[in-house]
């Protein structure tokens, strides 16, 4: 069952899109810039009437190119959360929040009711009276968010919600974006170039390309064994599955432990993440103590420029295997060949833990 159906075509942006949304559903939307990702929220949205075919929300129709129905903006209970909070900057954030359910003929003591819950949600009570002027990046996507909640929409679209805050607001905000987006079952659109984002936030995940799907499935999958150019390009770590029973250590579905830091506290199902040129290579169990050894089989080896690639054979649970990059020398050094035996190590501190749908 799909809350969200996109069966559309926009010809001026060769663009040709059919995907659903299960509800409660979260959707990463991957893909180069000028792929179709913007084209797709405009249709859903109602920015773009479709030249073809129909879109619709549960057995709401809210375009059908056939029949000539199209329904306004103002009227699809939609919310779009774009990269830029882009709050009104003559009213407070309490008007702001409670702007939405005030259009939409709520009373002004019901708007601020609203106003005030959704800001509590989001931890942004105590700016209610602030104008957007006086609020940070992270405190104002906050704000957003609060904004486009009041307005109880169906379907949420969430376009590179945290490229524009700083390093510092940006763990926070997807915290309360996975929490907003869990615990309230919240049907939603995730575009993002951010790995990050996807693993984090997302159950599912399409890529799109040349303007159109080129690939969809689990966000795990996608990204850990990808079919496409730009899954390929953006999935370029290794990802290793599996659940967090203690503080920071994940234990994997065929009973290794990975330690590493977690960017917030996560418990239940995660994903340790962590860049091929973390890990160092060695022909034998390597001495001493390092937290994370872990045995592979060598697949392949393959020379990019000055780097040299080894990949490991599929993990045990199906996924795509382990992959680190090393130097020639290094290479010449271990005198490793396709099918020998070897143990890949990296320190605790370059692996990111992150929970996952």
């Amino acid at each position: 069952m799909s809350l969200l159906a996109v069966k559309a075509v926009s010809r001026d942006r060769d663009v040709t899109m059919d995907l659903a949304v299960a509800p409660g559903e979260v959707l990463a939307v991957l893909g180069p810039n000028g792929a179709g990702k913007s084209t797709l929220l405009d249709m859903i949205s109602g920015l773009l009437r479709p030249d073809e075919g129909i879109i619709t929300i549960g057995d709401r129709v809210l375009s059908d190119a056939a029949t000539g129905e199209f329904v306004p903006a103002h009227r699809r209970r939609v919310a779009m959360l774009a990269q830029q909070a882009l709050l009104f900057p003559h009213l407070s954030v309490e008007a702001n929040v409670g702007f939405g359910p005030r259009s939409s003929g709520a009373g002004r003591a019901e708007s601020r009711e609203i106003a005030r819950t959704w800001l509590r949600e989001v931890d942004a009570e105590d700016l209610a009276s602030r104008r957007p002027a006086q609020l940070s990046g992270g405190q104002a996507q906050r704000v957003a968010i609060a904004r486009a909640l009041a307005c109880d929409p169906e379907v949420l679209l969430l376009d590179e919600p945290m490229s524009a805050l700083d390093v510092s607001a940006t763990p926070h905000v997807r915290r309360l974006l996975r929490k907003i987006l869990r615990e309230k079952q919240r049907t939603a659109l995730l575009v993002t170039h951010d790995l990050l984002d996807a693993l984090a936030l997302a159950d599912t995940a399409v890529v799109i390309e040349d303007g159109r799907v080129a690939e969809q499935g689990p966000v795990r999958r996608v990204l850990a064994a990808p079919r496409s150019r730009f899954g390929a390009r953006i999935a370029g770590v290794n990802v290793i599955g599996g659940a967090v029973r203690r503080a920071e250590v994940l234990e994997t579905g065929w009973g290794s432990e990975i330690y590493g830091i977690a960017e917030v506290a996560v418990s239940g199902p995660a994903v340790a993440v962590f860049n091929p040129t973390a890990v160092a290579v060695h022909a034998e169990p390597p001495h001493g103590s390092p937290r994370n050894v872990m045995a592979v089989t060598i697949a392949s080896i393959d020379v990019h420029g000055h780097t040299v690639r080894v990949t490991g054979a599929e993990n045990p649970d199906g996924s795509t295997g382990l992959a680190a990059d090393i130097t020639p020398a290094a290479l010449a050094d271990l005198d490793l060949v396709p099918g020998q035996r070897a143990y890949f190590v990296v320190k605790a501190q370059e692996v990111r833990l992150h929970a996952a749908g």
